[in-house]
């Protein structure tokens, strides 16, 4: 087994990490001890890394099933681009191009081979004639018709553990709950199986839930503020995804639609738009995505309720891969409930799919913390809200329902428990429509007694005493609502309801710290970003699988300006830097100089606090007075002096640094020729001179070489 320095050598090596994510070097040791293993990780956990990792130190090749065409050539280039020796085979290849892979295979110029379940046959000679050092089977969940994807090609994978005794398998998903995880256990003969079960707490995706209410009218308004992101709408159906697409264009927003019905050239030609960034929103239906990889969406929107909490878990989780902040927002309405329960009549498994669209639909409606219903429907259990969900960001307040609890449930007993909730708000408000008069239900005695409320208030007050128990829905009747044992108490013992107080939707325009207006300067993070995309399209990759948002906000951060210092940025590997850190670097230091330059032509209004600094400091107060004075770390007035120097203030710098500093930061430059880091510095003096005297000196040297 590879020890602990080298494994960290080849993460940073090939992959840009200086260190492991929760769970990853548990599961890699677990595969050199040649265990099998099920992974369950949330999307951007790192799951691939488990077994790519590994493939580059054991012997022979890693086979990858994965579900999906577009997730294999995705894959296979951002391997490519980290200079790990990865292909794939599959059906849009031609026979003369699969045969120079299988020649590879054997000549052992490759590392990893993903392959579709439908192809394993084809590769039945190859196989006998390679070495297998691992399998990873992705997108596990597909073999369980448990699962919320099932796939009947995924049930013959069984056979390689049979095949391959020896071999470790690694099962990897990002949801599956535990029946799943066993019935995956099961099927792929791993039943000894270590289950790693990573925590699904994503921190960095907000949770909103809306009615859905002009539902176009709120994406519109929401996309306002995302002027340059990229993101992905859910739709329920085909037709859906097109109209939506068609408003949005007339908006003008760069949007497209996906899905079955749309002819392959199309769908290909709009899923690469996407991963490359000249498509900014796609409409899709739910197949959407699960082969991408792309890590810089930044929002995920559902036009209509999931199916289950699996499924929605698994495309939310499409945003933020990176782990920069990202948002999600469900619409919900009766209207999908219905046509989802009709879709799940139809399933194999009807039981099983009404009950987890059962749950779909306690989220949607709740009052409580979203992420702690998220979390604990996969058995992780928190104590306190999460603070980034709506219902945490606006709890609701709560009003004594008891009246509109009576005024629901009797209508339901004088309706004779027979109609659904449409009729019963109708019937409430009066309405005068044929639903009504047909069976006279205007003579009854709840007839307009809620004319005073509107009808989707009433709706909304409806589903919260479903959710309480006081009401159910017979969706085997036609969606009937009837009473339960609770409900009684409150027509006839006196029990209190307590409903939450229905308030409009307001829209609250929050100015993003970093949003920038079309009129304003693009900052760093943009320069750098479109620096990626003319990189990206000159070598023919996704502009993410040069370097990640994330990636780019460090360099913003830190501003590295050598080789070393790029290094050090999070996602930067070996290969990486050597291909685009000449680029990158120039980039940030032409960006640094002009600032500076506009900054000393222009007299720049400095802030309170660099103002009171450069007050004190014209009134002859040294540095040690000045933090005094002002009740600040010395190293933050020092980054005040810096900061007014090179704003063009008239600071005197010699006057905080003796010349005996200044003249052995001189001869440690020019014994270290000329080094490119303080810390350099900063260990040949043993710690003996601080590193702001060192920045000090260095400025006024480089003043005089001037």
């Amino acid at each position: 087994m590879p020890d602990q320095q080298q494994l960290l050598h080849t993460l940073k090596e090939y992959f840009g990490y200086d260190s492991f994510r929760p769970l990853q070097q548990e599961i890699i040791d677990s595969v050199f001890d040649k265990k099998d293993n099920l992974v369950i990780m949330p999307t951007g956990g790192g799951k691939s890394i488990c077994y790519q990792l590994p493939a580059l130190l054991l012997p022979g090749v890693t086979l990858v099933i994965s579900p999906l065409i577009a997730l294999m050539k995705d894959q296979v280039d951002g391997l490519m681009a980290n200079g790990i020796q990865a292909a794939y085979i599959n059906s849009s290849q031609t026979e003369n191009e699969q045969q120079e892979i299988y020649q590879k295979l054997i000549n052992k110029e490759i590392k990893l081979l993903y392959i579709a379940p439908e192809s394993l046959s084809f590769l039945d000679t190859i196989l006998s004639q390679i070495t297998i050092s691992l399998i990873a089977i992705d997108e596990a969940h597909c073999i369980s018709a448990w699962g919320h994807d099932f796939r009947p090609a995924y049930t013959q994978l069984g056979y390689l553990k049979n095949r391959f005794p020896e071999t470790p398998v690694i099962a990897l998903t990002a949801t599956a709950d535990k029946a799943t995880r066993q019935d995956i256990c099961e099927q792929l003969n791993i039943k000894d199986a270590t289950q790693h079960l990573a925590s699904f707490d994503r921190k960095n995706l907000s949770l909103e839930v809306r009615p859905g209410n002009k539902r176009i009218e709120q994406i519109i308004d929401f996309l306002q503020n995302k002027p340059n992101d990229s993101g992905i709408i859910y739709c329920l159906s085909r037709k859906t995804t097109e109209t939506l697409v068609e408003k949005l264009q007339n908006q003008g927003f760069n949007a497209e639609a996906y899905h079955a019905g749309i002819d392959h050239a199309k769908r290909s030609k709009v899923q690469e738009g996407f991963i490359n960034d000249t498509v900014q929103i796609v409409c899709a239906t739910i197949a959407f995505g699960m082969g991408i990889d792309k890590s810089n969406v930044r929002w995920v929107i559902h036009y209509n309720l999931p199916k289950n909490i699996e499924g929605y878990y698994q495309e939310i989780g499409r945003a933020g891969r990176d782990g920069i902040p990202s948002s999600t927002l469900l619409f919900h309405s009766y209207a999908d409930v219905v046509q989802l329960q009709k879709f799940a009549n139809m399933s194999g498994n009807q039981e099983v799919q009404l009950a987890k669209l059962d749950r779909m639909k306690q989220y949607a409606d709740s009052l409580s913390c979203r992420r702690k219903i998220l979390l604990s429907y996969f058995g992780e259990l928190i104590e306190d809200n999460c603070g980034n969900c709506d219902v945490c960001k606006n709890p609701p307040t709560f009003i004594n329902g008891t009246i509109i609890a009576q005024k629901v449930l009797s209508t339901v007993v004088r309706c004779k428990e027979q109609e659904p909730i449409g009729t019963i708000i109708d019937v409430l408000r009066g309405a005068q429509n044929a639903a009504v008069y047909d069976k006279e239900y205007q003579k009854i005695k709840t007839y307009g007694i809620g004319n005073d409320i509107a009808w989707r208030d009433w709706q909304q007050y409806i589903i919260q005493l479903i959710n309480q128990g006081y009401l159910e829905i017979a969706f085997h009747q036609n969606n009937k609502l009837k009473l339960t044992s609770l409900s009684r108490k409150v027509l006839f013992e006196g029990e209190k309801v307590s409903l939450a107080h229905l308030k409009e939707f307001e829209k609250v325009k929050q100015v993003a710290i970093e949003q920038i207006d079309k009129g304003a300067a693009p900052n760093l993070f943009e320069k750098l970003r479109q620096l990626r995309l003319e990189l990206a399209k000159e070598a023919g990759i996704p502009a993410y699988q040069i370097f990640s948002d994330a990636s780019l906000k460090e360099m913003e951060k830190f501003r590295p300006v050598n080789d070393d210092e790029f290094m050090q940025i999070s996602g930067v590997g070996r290969k990486k830097m050597q291909n685009y850190g000449y680029q990158f670097i120039k980039a940030i230091i032409d960006f640094s100089a002009e600032k500076t330059k506009k900054k000393r032509k222009t007299s720049t209004k400095k802030g309170n606090t660099y103002k009171e600094t450069l007050a004190l400091y014209k009134e002859g107060l040294s540095i040690e007075e000045i933090t005094v004075k002002r009740k600040l770390a010395q190293s933050t007035i020092f980054s005040h002096i810096m900061k007014l120097y090179e704003d063009g203030e008239e600071i005197d710098l010699k006057q905080f640094v003796s010349k005996e500093d200044i003249k052995s930061v001189r001869q440690a430059k020019e014994e270290l020729d000329n080094p490119d880091t303080l810390k350099s510095y900063f260990d040949h003096f043993e710690q003996a001179i601080d590193y702001n005297t060192i920045k000090l000196a260095l400025t006024i040297l480089e003043e005089k070489d001037t």
